[in-house]
């Protein structure tokens, strides 16, 4: 299978975009409004979110072969989501995700579909497959960030909502290229990491510690410096700290610029710690701005994956009616949902509920027939005659000729 990990300063640098006389800036607002553009048709539509995070993955790696001034990035989008709907067997129809993608962008936008919108976007499916190499399976930070949260130690309101708020973190990293750096593992890591330093929970026990581990991700991840996971945070944060998206180019979306702007001092994201992310810097971007993370969409999820009940969740068994996406291949024991009762569609014919000892129908004997007196031969084949009509074959004699031997090689 191909890596699809890049250093950043080839994402500055690299890409066919940017060959192509595309910014670094305007790329990153592209890959951002088309993040968004994916995840809000997915939101309207009632996808899962692991769902339109796989799409997401889709459409950053597509940019890594193609410019953006090749494939507009609103096809692209609808057809990474189309793709991702069929691999994680929630599939929605391509006229269906174009209906909604319509009433979202503006008439010079949905241009770009071309006269054939949905003829555009299965022949783009394609290229897509061809272009990601037909590698289709993609794990995210979501299982990862419970499966790690369970092993932790210390006050559970407070853990909780430290993960509640790190799995709004794991939503909005999507619109970066975080995902095209680090691993989900690495990922989860560092945004539960964040989490913990803005809701102040600190994390000084768990299960399974080994002498050896100096810090709590040790024991999954070893060799993570804190100069990685606080770079990783940096570019989650500087999110909340950029202005509105431009709206001066063609293609531009005002309808999807992100509502969490609160303005801070700009701060750049190099790979190693300069000035201000050095020593006590993180701290102190942290400090200066509290960006305004919306937990409530995940609180119910989490409360239902990590057993956590409290006054506003539902009791423990009960999966939540929220859009959330579950653990991906992470083992954890989850209680089984109630059983739902079904309802038989015609009044005259009610559903029998189960029972432990079903009754079993009585077997009815069997009846043979009497046996021929020993006199009567048993007759086993009817006679020619008594079938009329029938032709057979005339019965060979001596005088019939031999056929003639077969012919020599």
């Amino acid at each position: 299978m191909p890596c699809w990990y890049y250093e950043k300063k080839d994402l500055k640098r690299e890409t066919p975009s940017i060959h192509d006389g595309i910014d670094f800036e305007t790329e990153s607002r592209y890959r951002k409004e088309g993040a968004r553009f994916i995840i809000d048709t997915g939101t309207k539509m009632g996808l899962r979110y692991d769902t339109m995070a796989t799409g997401v993955v889709y459409f950053h790696r597509f940019y890594m072969f193609h410019s953006f001034k090749e494939f507009p990035r609103y096809v692209t989008a609808c057809c990474c989501l189309f793709l991702a709907g069929k691999v994680e067997e929630t599939p929605k129809k391509c006229k269906d995700i174009i209906k909604v993608a319509k009433a979202s962008l503006s008439e010079a936008q949905f241009q770009q579909f071309g006269e054939d919108a949905k003829e555009e976007v299965m022949t783009l499916e394609r290229i897509l497959l061809q272009t990601i190499r037909f590698d289709l399976q993609v794990e995210h930070p979501y299982g990862y960030l419970i499966k790690y949260a369970k092993s932790l130690k210390g006050d559970k309101s407070k853990l909780q909502k430290m993960v509640q708020m790190a799995w709004t973190f794991v939503n909005d990293s999507l619109c970066t290229t975080l995902c095209l750096q680090w691993e989900p593992e690495v990922i989860a890591i560092a945004l539960m990491y964040l989490a913990g330093k803005l809701s102040k929970f600190e994390i000084t026990d768990w299960s399974g510690r080994q002498p050896r581990h100096i810090r709590w991700w040790d024991m999954f991840v070893e060799d993570i410096s804190l100069e990685i996971l606080e770079d990783i945070c940096h570019q989650v944060l500087d999110l909340y700290s950029q202005q509105p998206a431009r709206t001066d180019s063609p293609q531009g979306n005002a309808g999807l610029v992100p509502t969490k702007v609160q303005p801070v001092l700009p701060i750049t994201t190099p790979t190693k710690p300069v000035s201000g992310r050095g020593a006590g810097g993180f701290d102190q971007r942290l400090d200066a701005m509290q960006p305004k993370v919306e937990v409530a969409a995940a609180a119910g999820y989490v409360n239902y994956a990590m057993g956590v009940t409290n006054t506003n969740s539902l009791p423990v068994g009960v999966p939540p009616n929220i859009n959330v996406a579950p653990p991906i291949n992470v083992p954890h024991p989850l209680p089984p949902p109630p059983p739902v009762g079904h309802s038989f569609p015609y009044p005259g014919y009610p559903m029998i509920p189960p029972t432990a000892n079903p009754p079993v129908p009585p077997t009815p004997p069997q009846v043979y027939p009497p046996p021929l007196p020993p006199t009567q031969s048993a007759p086993f084949y009817p006679t020619y005659p008594s079938f009329p009509g029938q032709v057979y074959p005339p019965t060979p004699t001596s005088s019939q000729p031999l056929p003639p031997p077969p012919r020599p090689y």
